[in-house]
């Protein structure tokens, strides 16, 4: 059982239920750190002449050293490298800049050293403090390491660049230095220093996954302009909509690098059926009747407008494929289930790929942390991939720092790495020596029904930005191989973007942010967001909060508000784990607070539905109470 805890300071993450206990303590603590860290390390920036000279001096001599002259040869091949002095130019002359690049141009480890290098050049590096935003820790800490690498440097440690994630930092020189942190990070700061005063540019970087944090941010970040007309905004991201962010920012310049890519072969559905022979099993199958997406599963009217498509030009399109594929492909494709990732079939073209196709690693892209399980325990099942000439890498937020960071290890001479990850790896994150991709299809996203007040994590089709960003990953060191699990029809309804997270979630933990950082009434400020939510949902969030007392009639934070604005969790479950401090059974609340922060701990076998309700009855012990079945359930588990 794990629970999903959601911080302010950070991305969201997944930590194991058994360290439930002391996450919360470690959280208190960790934001006190981060306080003392932002305070310490990034006061009030003076320009400092001696400074200046000791920066420009160690660049200089840096030019002798042969480290650092062997990562200026390779940096120089990069196309960002090539358009430096006008990305300089183009930063230096506007206050805000949209840069969009394609994947492997080098935008995210080189627009930063530009800047700074140009500083220190110019006699003013202490007048510089770069902090680059990023959606998820992994991306931060791999980022900020291979900056240092280029710079011939250790990360941290005083120097030109260091990151600083939830829970851990390694923190640059408090001038003339570039910092990688998560967007969280950055709102957390907020609280304390509302305009930022230390920091001379602000990079937005992979700005087009617009998750709430970052949507958040760009609308502080815009009023902040008015009143720090010193201050440089660059927005980056590989699959932009840069004329939606140049008009948010009142048509401010665009500027594209071209990408530095191998070409990549794709395949889709059809094509992977035929070239492996797959014939699916008859659980994952089902008759063509019944070949949509239930209707309650689509939250939004377009979607469900698009699966009536689907359904009915699917007879025509299979019609269309009759001489090209062999009947065995045509059959699988109007049985098989396209709601399903099919593992036994990935783990066929795994077996393929090793067999009959080129050397390199294979990134295989699925929904979440369940698949990624049953695909690897479906691998390790096999003798083939028992043995020492494979690797096998599951990557997911839940797992610890360290464990992710196995990823970009290249393993030895006659031995393949297979990553299994979500779409943590789908940006920013670059493992050099992928050369097969397999892109599952599906992502979790979450919908919100506002009507109902119910929220779902459902896997959905992914968007053409995330395909187009999946395929990307390989082709880095060679020519390329994607593998798509969707067919020609699905792909021609995908939509070109994910929707905005803040158009799809509760917003009652930003309601509270926004109350917490003092950013004005609730309403005014989520209109100012580049898509706002509905009037419903802004209304709803901000009843729930009175309702639970977090606001009061003014809408403005009670003592409860202000405690629940810095608990990393939802506000309904933070209220509970707060009384039940009060009322001296924090233990058990804290168990059935991971309960309910995550999904049903309980699995249903098929078939077995009066089994189940059986063991359940029992672990309730005549409670009459869901959460204290759980509490039980767990008690049970570690003794």
């Amino acid at each position: 059982m794990f629970v999903h805890i959601r911080n302010s300071a950070a991305p969201e993450i997944r930590l194991p239920e058994d360290d439930v206990k002391d996450a919360w303590d470690e959280e208190e603590e960790a934001e006190e750190e981060g306080e003392e860290c932002a305070a310490s390390c990034y006061g009030e920036n003076r320009v400092n002449a001696a400074l200046d000279r000791r920066l420009r001096e160690e660049l200089q001599d840096k030019r002798t050293d042969s480290r650092y002259r062997e990562m200026q040869v390779f940096r120089q091949k990069l196309p960002s490298y090539n358009m430096k002095e006008e990305i300089i130019k183009i930063v230096n002359a506007n206050q805000v800049t949209v840069i969009s690049g394609e994947t492997g141009c080098g935008k995210t480890t080189q627009v930063t050293q530009f800047i700074l290098d140009d500083f220190i050049n110019k006699g003013k590096g202490s007048a510089c403090h770069i902090v680059c935003t990023q959606p998820r820790r992994i991306s931060a800490i791999s980022v900020a390491e291979r900056v240092a690498a280029e710079r011939a440097e250790p990360c941290g440690r005083g120097c030109s660049t260091g990151y600083q994630i939830r829970l851990e930092c390694q923190l640059p020189r408090k001038q003339g230095s570039i910092l990688y942190c998560t967007t969280g990070i950055v709102l957390q700061w907020l609280q304390s220093d509302q305009q930022l005063t230390s920091v001379s540019h602000i990079v937005l970087d992979e700005v087009h996954e617009r998750n709430l944090q970052s949507d958040m941010l760009m609308a502080i970040v815009k009023d902040l302009l008015k009143i720090r007309p010193d201050l440089k905004v660059i927005l980056m991201s590989a699959t932009l909509n840069a004329e939606k962010f140049s008009q948010y920012f009142d048509k401010c310049p665009m500027l594209h690098i071209p990408g530095l890519t191998f070409p990549v072969k794709e395949y889709l559905l059809e094509d992977v059926y035929e070239m492996v022979n797959f014939c699916p099993k008859e659980s994952d199958c089902r008759p063509r009747t019944n070949r949509r997406f239930m209707q309650g599963r689509n939250t939004r009217p377009e979607k469900a407008e698009k699966e009536e498509i689907y359904r009915e030009r699917f007879p025509e399109y299979l019609q269309q494929l009759r001489g090209k594929y062999s009947e065995s492909t045509i059959q699988a494709l109007e049985y098989t289930d396209d709601e399903k990732v099919n593992l036994d079939l990935i783990v066929e073209l795994i077996r393929h790929i090793v067999l009959k196709a080129e050397d390199g690693a294979i990134l295989v892209f699925l929904p979440g942390w369940d698949n990624i399980s049953k695909l690897n325990d479906l691998l390790m099942s096999q003798v083939m991939f028992k043995s020492d000439r494979f690797i096998i890498i599951p990557l997911h937020s839940l797992m610890p720092t360290v464990n992710q960071t196995q990823v970009f290890k290249t393993p030895p001479p006659g031995v393949r790495k297979i990553v299994i990850a979500t779409n943590i790896a789908e940006t920013s994150i670059t493992i050099d020596d992928v050369v097969h991709v397999i892109d599952g299809g599906k992502l979790k996203e979450t919908n919100y029904d506002t009507q109902n007040n119910i929220r779902t994590m459902t896997a959905e089709w992914v968007s053409h930005a995330n395909a187009k960003q999946r395929k990307g990953r390989a082709g880095r060191v060679k020519p390329g191989y994607c593998y798509h699990l969707y067919n020609r029809l699905r792909e021609s309804l995908l939509d070109d973007y994910q929707l905005p997270e803040i158009v799809r979630t509760p917003l009652e933990e930003l309601c509270l942010q926004v109350k917490i950082l003092k950013l004005g009434g609730i309403a005014t400020f989520l209109q100012k967001v580049m898509d706002s939510p509905s009037r419903e949902a802004i209304l709803l969030a901000i009843t729930h909060l009175m309702e639970l007392n977090a606001l009061d009639k003014r809408e403005e934070l009670t003592p409860l508000g202000f405690h629940l604005a810095r608990l990393p969790v939802e506000p309904h479950i933070g209220k509970m784990i707060l009384f039940g401090a009060l009322f001296c059974c924090l233990d058990p609340v804290l168990t059935i607070a991971a309960s309910l922060s995550f999904k049903d701990p309980f699995v249903i076998p098929l078939g077995k539905d009066k089994l189940a309700d059986a063991k359940r009855k029992e672990l309730s012990q005549n409670t009459k109470s869901d959460h204290l079945t759980v509490l039980n359930a767990f008690r049970v588990s570690v003794c």
